[in-house]
């Protein structure tokens, strides 16, 4: 059975090869490797073609999205791909590397108070967001459920279903706790919908709105700040032929429970940027080429309208084991990439649940960074990706540089940390 892999090309500036012609030179390069591996990414400096070195910068294998054979076998037990069984989707786009514009108003009433920062601008897809996708790891195929979903919601608007026969508000709640990757994942998200919908849009535009500026210290100016800032959204949508995807962080900010600021004593102010949001919300659906992306912190504290015109709800907890596996080992193949580690062979990472099946007492590598692993228990995905670093530290005083020693470098770092922690917690408790 044959299965669909999306292959992204980022093209240099000034590429002389057709987009047909570009295509096969890319084939051909992918044939001669026979397998590849899905999330690897091929740099210009190992290319055999030489007219593919002067017109290419990467080659990332980026997602499966044949259903039948994620149902037969879990991608997280992927660890080769045969190109000859694989139907190859193309993707080819240019980096944008300008930099990150921020908008700016006037705070107050006064044309003459300060200004704020209250977003940031950038076109997809952009050189901060690229391999961002295929860094995060989350367990329960989280990462292909809401592409699924934001795909869906674009062809829905593009064949102009009525939305009163079926309902959906272009809206996504990402929730949990701090550190768990929410917000990375709406950006590798917008970014990945920039190079998938390319043929759809002429450009996406990314737009990262920052929820504490829009609350004024001047009386009722919080809520003409929120629609000031929907007033220039819109602005980019009357473009139709642009994507827009808008990112509003920590959203419990702007929209906290309004029978809370009633009994809590909070000044109305709070519940004026409350129904100016929720307005807003309403108004912009008329749009078919918006997506608005949230993060919470904490579900419980926005208001149930908001949570309501969520399409999806979706809760990021720390990773379990297996996800902590497969981050160490995204880590330590970084690192051998680069130098920093080196090996006297080819080391060979198993996908975590190969590992945990497998009797196989010798393959003592794997087996013994799943363990480290285990140790994780509660830590979010920031802190592990911190580990690493900090376990180098342990592993540089070490003369024995192999790369088990320094697996057992992470396990002190682990440790190191949790004892650091703990003892932050005693003081704060006493």
């Amino acid at each position: 059975m044959k299965y669909v892999l999306h292959v992204e090309i980022v093209k240099k500036v000034g590429c002389s090869l057709s987009n047909v012609d570009l295509e096969s030179v890319v084939l051909q390069e992918l044939q001669a490797l026979k397998t590849v591996r899905p999330g690897s990414c091929l740099q210009a400096d190992t290319f055999l073609s030489e007219s593919l070195k002067k017109c290419v910068t990467s080659i990332r294998m980026s997602e499966i999205s044949e259903l039948e054979f994620l149902n037969e076998t879990s991608i997280d037990n992927v660890k080769e791909l045969s190109i000859d069984r694989a139907d190859l989707k193309f993707h080819q786009y240019l980096l944008e590397e300008e930099e990150i514009q921020t908008e700016e108003f006037n705070a107050g009433a006064d044309g003459d108070s300060e200004s704020v920062s209250v977003a940031n601008y950038c076109v997809l897809p952009h050189v901060s967001c690229d391999g961002l996708w295929e860094s995060l790891i989350f367990d329960n195929n989280i990462k292909e459920s809401l592409l699924e979903y934001a795909i869906t919601s674009m062809i829905f608007s593009q064949h102009k279903v009525d939305t009163n026969v079926i309902c959906w508000n272009r809206v996504i709640l990402l929730y949990g706790p701090p550190g768990t990757g929410k917000t990375s994942l709406c950006k590798a998200l917008a970014q990945k919908l920039s190079i998938r919908l390319k043929s759809n849009y002429q450009l996406t535009e990314f737009i990262e709105v920052n929820s504490h500026s829009l609350f004024s210290k001047y009386y009722s100016e919080s809520g003409k700040l929120v629609m000031k800032m929907f007033a220039k959204i819109k602005e980019h949508l009357e473009y139709g032929e642009s994507l827009v995807c808008v990112l509003i962080d920590e959203i419990e900010s702007l929209t906290r429970a309004r029978n809370s600021c009633v009994s809590g004593g909070e000044p109305s102010d709070s519940i004026r940027v409350v129904n100016a949001i929720l307005t807003q919300l309403d108004q912009i659906r008329k749009y078919p080429n918006v997506l608005i992306l949230t993060t919470s912190n904490l579900k419980s504290a926005i208001d149930v309208a908001f949570v309501d015109r969520a399409d999806l709800q979706v809760y990021i907890g720390p990773p379990s084991a297996y996800a902590i596996y497969s981050i160490f080992v995204s880590c330590l193949e970084e690192l051998i990439r680069v130098g920093i580690i080196t090996t006297e062979k080819s080391i060979s990472f198993l996908p975590a649940k190969c590992v945990e099946d497998s009797d196989d007492e010798k393959d003592n590598l794997n087996n013994k960074l799943l363990s480290v692993a285990k140790l994780c228990d509660g830590l979010s995905g920031r802190i592990l990706r911190k580990i690493p670093f900090l376990a180098y530290s342990y592993f540089s005083r070490s003369k024995n540089k192999s790369i088990e020693n320094y697996i057992g470098a992470l396990q002190q770092a682990i440790s190191q940390y949790q004892s650091s922690n703990e003892k932050i917690s005693f003081m704060h408790s006493s």
